[in-house]
Parts: structure tokens; sequence; C-alpha cells
């Protein structure tokens, strides 16, 4: 087995170029791999000798027992991708007749989230405070962002023509080019209004950005970010505050109040319910509790 990674790695590297970084990775995942089936056989029921001799149901095993070693999900994926690009080097070799990792998959890591500010922490940021054009934008920017639940992307990239105050709404470019109509709230319209009177002492003349910088261009993503930390540290905040951190209270003020999962969707641009969810640290009992009161077929029957 060691003579088969052996010719693998050296493969990788002269035919696949790759760094010697991500070789030692390989090396490493496979001689793991080469030490489990090869000294530990007895759940394997027989002594294994080469890669061909291991199933799919023994990498299953394998996976579990990796789990049980405390590994994140994202390592075990990891180590199951190096074994995977051995099993297509022996196809191609004409070494083995099928790759015995199809359908063997890491179980799923937790993702860390930040933990999103509270309303309170929110109504100190947006506090209005002097007049200064900057701080005008400052505010507009954070209140559209945790009003309508904005990318930083789709911030930055909000024409002039994509505002309709009027109707209180907005239009967005998300993710894979999708245009999505989203709402924006009181206090966001109000802050808008007030920036879009002072805009013109900052951008220059043909700029159709809503928000641009000091030097009169569209602002960058950066740039949003470093404003957002100096007004958390100006208010005081005890947080560390990221842009994303707004569109996450959002989604979770949003979904406290209306348990509306499929809306809140709909407003982040997910395309997936269960990005949904992981953004709003949802769990299975407040995921039952909606159920249980909206399902036709959940919900208890009366004494009547």
């Amino acid at each position: 087995m060691k003579k088969t990674v052996d010719a693998f790695i050296l493969y990788l590297k002269i035919e696949r170029q790759l760094s010697t970084n991500t070789l030692s990775s390989y090396q490493r995942d496979l001689n793991q791999a080469i030490e489990y089936f090869t000294q530990d056989e007895q759940h394997l029921g027989k002594k294994i000798s080469s890669w061909q001799q291991i199933n799919s149901h023994q990498y299953r095993a394998y996976v579990a027992r990796q789990h049980r070693k405390n590994l994140s999900g994202k390592t075990i994926q990891r180590q199951l991708s190096s074994l995977r690009r051995l099993y297509e080097y022996l196809i191609k070799e004409q070494l083995a007749a099928n790759n015995p990792l199809n359908g063997v998959t890491a179980p799923k890591s937790r993702r860390k989230l930040p933990r999103a500010p509270d309303i309170e922490q929110l109504e100190q940021l947006l506090h209005k405070g002097d007049n200064d054009p900057l701080l005008i934008r400052d505010r507009a920017m954070f209140e559209l962002f945790y009003s309508s639940g904005l990318r930083l992307s789709e911030l930055t990239n909000i024409d002039k023509l994509d505002l309709k105050l009027q109707d209180h709404q907005l239009r967005v470019l998300g993710k894979g080019n999708k245009e999505r109509e989203l709402p924006i709230g009181k206090k966001a319209v109000q802050a808008l209004n007030e920036w879009l009177k002072v805009r013109g002492e900052l951008a220059k003349p043909d700029e159709q950005a809503v928000f641009v910088s000091r030097f009169g261009t569209r602002i960058t993503p950066r740039g949003v970010q470093q404003r957002l930390n100096k007004m958390a540290t100006d208010q005081g905040l005890p947080v560390h505050l990221h842009p994303h951190m707004l569109r996450h209270a959002f989604a979770s003020h949003l979904l406290e109040s209306s348990g509306n999962l499929r809306a809140v969707q709909e407003l982040l641009g997910h395309a997936d319910i269960s990005t949904t969810q992981i953004y709003t640290h949802l769990d299975f009992q407040h995921l039952a509790d909606v159920y249980d009161k909206a399902h036709p077929r959940a919900r208890k029957k009366s004494n009547h």
C-alpha cells in the first residue's frame, strides 16, 4: 500500500505539479489510512494488504473512528478527498475497477457564526450623532444593512436607480446575478433621505453609486468594514462588529418575531433553506414548534 502511495505522490508532483505543502497533506492523510487498515485487523475481519481490498463499508467505519477521535468534519472531508484522488489515480492506471469512496461522506461540521448584536446594541450603534456627511452616510449604510439583510457586496453595489424610497423598496443583485426586491424600513428610509441630501458634497458628478467614499467614488467593502469598526468604537460598543453581523442580526431578529423561515430565506436571497437555518441559529425545537403551529396534519385535534 505504501508503494502505491509513493507512486501516487510522485504522479501528483510531476504530472500535476502540486506544491510541497499539498503533497505533504496527501502523504499524511494516506499514511493515516494505511496505519488504520494494516494495524487494526480485529474489527476488519481480515488482513488488508492492498487498496483494492477495502470496500465502502470499511471506509464508513474508518470515518466513524476518525469522528470518535474528535477530528472535525472538515478534516475528515479532506482525508476522504485525498483517498478519492488516490482511487481516481488507480482507476486511471487500471489498477482498480471502482472507487469505494463514492457515497462515503464526512459528518458535517457546525459552522461557527458571529454572535449577532442585540437590539439594544444596534440602537446604540445607530444613534443619531452630528451632521458630518461621512457620519450621515455611515448611519444610512448601516440602517439599510440591518433593515434589509444585505450582503456586503450588495450594499456597495447599490446604484441610485436601485432605490425606490417612495415605495420603501430596494433592488439588489445577489449571488448568481439573481435580482430581488427588498423592503426598506422606516428608519432606513429616513437615514437614506438624509444622506442623499448631502451626498453631492462627496460624490463625483458622474458617480452612480449610492454610497461613496471621501474620494467621491464607490465605497469599497473594506471601507465599509473600517467605518463600522470606527462607529462601534466611537459608540462604546463592547463587541467587534463585522458587516455580516448586521445581516445575521436582521435574520435572527426577524425570525424570532415572525417564525417565518421561508420569508427570511427569500429576503436573504438563499437558494437553500438549510443555509437560512444555519444563519439564524435554528434548533430543532424551534422548527418543531413552527411546524406544529403551521402544518395542517401536525395540529393537535381539539376535544370537540
